[in-house]
């Protein structure tokens, strides 16, 4: 059975899988990372303890995320000697150092400093200590900002030159690291990472709101994430927009597929909301659209022109179903978060924050869709960048390893099994830590919770005073 299953397919879809699981690590470390920072930052600015509680609290789900996620990547890189060995050997002379300078640069700044943060701040003092923290906040944004370079090099490649031998060989390093799309996708995946994190700390903290069993900390930290959130999700609207448009500029076959565009549109293009993608007869089915909305939004122009995939040869489609969906999750999910915060900003205006059920429910059913979102958004750029791994110049059938589909197969199965049962675990694991945030020193609140934002009531805070002090 597994002799008729094809190699490059079965290559695919491991990578897919293990660097699906990868990617929720790193997209929750980058934010968790500037979120403790921040969290140490306020300690020492303000000397109130909530900040420092949080601190600790949080620095211990850091750890293990953090480690879930080096484990989860070491494995992809030996998936390029194993399935692909003629990608390593052609674009190797740009990717290997990358990859290394992110090594070297990036992973080895935050391993040196994490013990430092994870148990050092009775040992080096607080400024030390929060120095520490620091540079583990932008060693994950510095190893961030490598790995996408990579990436963005393979989406729009740029600096290079053909050797005899058929290798991608450097001609200018600041046009492969800065190449047309990295500053686009630098900040559209770094915000999601903060996006990704603010949705999860703030579904912890709505959890305990509703448990009424640490108002203090779980409302500061609510609070802390429903601003975040606020803040940057209309800040990634816009950063996706523009991302958009420079995909159009330099990957226009994945914008056809996203929009779902078989056909050209000479004279204004629709946005088709969503249909079935009919590969076969090249239309959309049961199609929901707005005329002439597509032009308006990637060309600002009610009446632009825009080309379809009749345009291009049909061996360079991509899988056009498969973008359709996932930018369309993508987007639902991003406009939900702008919502949410919106809501959350109404709650605060009104007082209600802390004291809204129905808003810390929703906050808790947001809690995963950040890690959603950015699956669903990195399944629309990889997936629409083929039949190419580095876009217009190498094939993806022409980079798989000479292996046979059984040794895959058996090795995804493997992966699988393996992935489940220990990833599994840790999750769990995150699961119950977040389940456990310890009580306040004063108990539960009789009259409403502290805001951590703005003036603090009265009442409460004379109380919190008389526990503080021992009264």
């Amino acid at each position: 059975m597994l002799e008729n299953l094809d190699a490059t397919l079965l290559a695919r879809v491991q990578f897919a899988f293990t660097v699906s699981f990868h990617i929720i690590f790193p997209a929750f470390s980058i934010g968790l990372a500037s979120y403790l920072a921040v969290l140490q930052g306020l300690w020492l600015w303000t000397k109130q303890e909530v900040y420092l509680e949080l601190f600790d609290f949080w620095k211990t789900i850091f750890a293990l995320a953090f480690g879930m996620g080096v484990v989860s990547g070491i494995v992809m890189s030996y998936q390029f000697g194993t399935n692909w060995s003629v990608f390593s050997d052609k674009a190797g002379p740009i990717i290997g150092p990358l990859m290394g300078y992110e090594v070297l640069s990036a992973f080895f700044l935050e391993a040196g400093f994490l013990g430092v943060m994870l148990f050092g701040r009775k040992r080096v003092g607080p400024g030390l200590h929060f120095f520490a923290t620091l540079m583990v906040a932008f060693g994950t944004l510095m190893s961030a900002t490598w790995i996408l370079a990579v990436n963005s090099w393979m989406q729009t490649p740029a600096g290079f030159a053909m050797n005899d031998a058929g290798q991608f060989v450097p001609e200018d390093w600041w046009a492969i690291i800065f190449n047309p799309s990295f500053p686009y996708r630098l900040v559209h995946m770094v915000l999601a990472a903060y996006l990704t994190t603010a949705l999860v700390v703030g579904a912890v903290g709505a959890y305990h709101l509703l448990r009424r069993t640490s108002p203090l900390r779980a409302g500061t930290m609510f609070s802390m994430a429903m601003w975040m959130l606020t803040i940057v999700a209309p800040l990634q609207i816009l950063a996706g927009d523009m991302h958009g448009l420079n995909t159009l500029e330099h990957q226009p076959v994945k914008v056809m597929a996203m929009e779902g565009h078989y056909e050209s549109h000479p004279d204004g293009a629709p946005l088709i909301l969503f249909g079935l993608p009919n590969p076969e007869e090249k239309r959309v089915d049961y199609a929901v659209e707005i005329p002439k909305l597509s032009s308006l939004i990637l060309k600002h122009d009610l009446n632009a022109p825009l080309d379809g995939l009749d345009t291009v040869p049909e061996e360079l489609h991509p899988p056009v179903p498969i973008v359709f969906w996932s930018f369309r999750i993508m987007i639902a999910i991003g406009f939900a978060m702008f919502g949410l915060g919106l809501w959350s900003l109404y709650c605060r205006w009104r007082g209600s924050l802390y004291g809204s059920d129905w808003l810390h429910r929703s906050a808790i059913v947001m809690g995963p869709a950040g890690f959603v979102a950015v699956l669903a958004g990195w399944i629309t750029t990889e997936v629409g960048r083929q039949p190419f791994t580095v876009y217009g110049h190498l094939l993806t059938a022409d980079s798989v390893s000479p292996i046979a589909a059984p040794a895959v197969a058996t090795s995804l199965i493997a992966f699988i099994i393996v992935y489940f049962l220990i990833f599994g675990a840790g999750t769990f694991y995150i699961l119950r830590l977040m389940s456990r945030l310890p009580r306040d020193p004063m108990g539960d609140l009789d009259e409403g919770p502290i805001r951590t934002a703005g003036i603090t009531p009265a009442p409460q805070a004379a109380k919190h005073e008389e526990v503080r002090h021992g009264a």
